[in-house]
């Protein structure tokens, strides 16, 4: 049974922003649904500086400090006295119905309140009141639990969605790195032909070595150590690896 004249709820900084924020995202996304609305404000909230972040939860903290203001003078007031006084008469009919509806008869007499004595607390006693002030309490704060975890699932969603966008991108870097490798290896065992295939009747001084397709990296590194150790000594084998590197250039296979 809802109170109509009683004071408006509070809201949470979380519940303020999705109401300032979710009709113009609608507008600039009308294809959207509700629920990809909220994840996406959910994402929007979470990415939120603090400063601006705050002014919500402050403004959330005023106006439940301004509901418990009017609630308290709400309470003290005659509409209030006849709400509470209708939700007893409500509360003790249901029981009623509830325990007639046990017993198999809906219009059987009504008893005094002493029959009920299958309740723990008597109907209508100051303690049954607590109880039932007790379990209101409870239902507010799972309710504020709810809108707790609604709001935590709504950041952990975008956290997945973002997660997921970052793991595509790095499995197309990943495909695209592949390529770029591949692409590299065949350029280098194509130099590799064409070294072998021009200096292939380039002897090294001292050793007569000639290069093979499994030995041209550790024979140019050679050949360059001879060159630069003793290019005197070596004036004819210099002219000889210009004319090849020349000729490599004319024809085009330069790599």
């Amino acid at each position: 049974m809802k109170d109509k004249n009683a004071p408006k709820q509070p809201l949470t900084g979380y519940v303020r922003f999705l109401n300032e924020r979710r009709e113009k995202l609608r507008q600039e996304n009308p294809n959207l649904s509700f629920s990809e609305i909220t994840r996406q404000l959910g994402g929007e909230w979470s990415k939120l500086a603090p400063r601006e972040k705050q002014r919500y939860l402050d403004d959330a903290e005023k106006d439940k400090e301004r509901y418990l203001r009017d609630m308290e003078a709400y309470q003290k007031t005659d509409a209030y006295k006849l709400f509470k006084l209708q939700k007893e008469k409500k509360l003790k009919s249901d029981i009623r119905e509830d325990y007639d509806g046990q017993n198999g008869s809906a219009l059987q007499p009504e008893k005094d309140e002493e029959d009920y004595g299958t309740f723990d607390i008597p109907v209508f006693t100051e303690e049954f009141l607590d109880h039932n002030k007790t379990r209101e309490q409870e239902l507010r704060q799972l309710r504020k639990q709810t809108t707790e975890l609604e709001e935590q699932n709504a950041i952990l969603s975008k956290h997945i969605e973002n997660m997921k966008h970052a793991i595509e991108k790095l499995e197309l870097e990943a495909v695209q790195q592949r390529n770029h490798n591949m692409a590299l290896q065949c350029h280098l065992n194509t130099l590799r032909t064409i070294l072998t295939t021009n200096f292939a009747n380039v002897r090294l001084p001292g050793t007569n070595e000639v290069p093979t397709l499994e030995t041209i990296d550790s024979y140019m590194a050679k050949l360059h150590c001879i060159i630069l150790e003793a290019p005197q000594e070596n004036e004819s084998l210099i002219v000889t690896v210009r004319e090849i590197v020349g000729r490599l250039n004319v024809d085009g296979d330069k790599l």
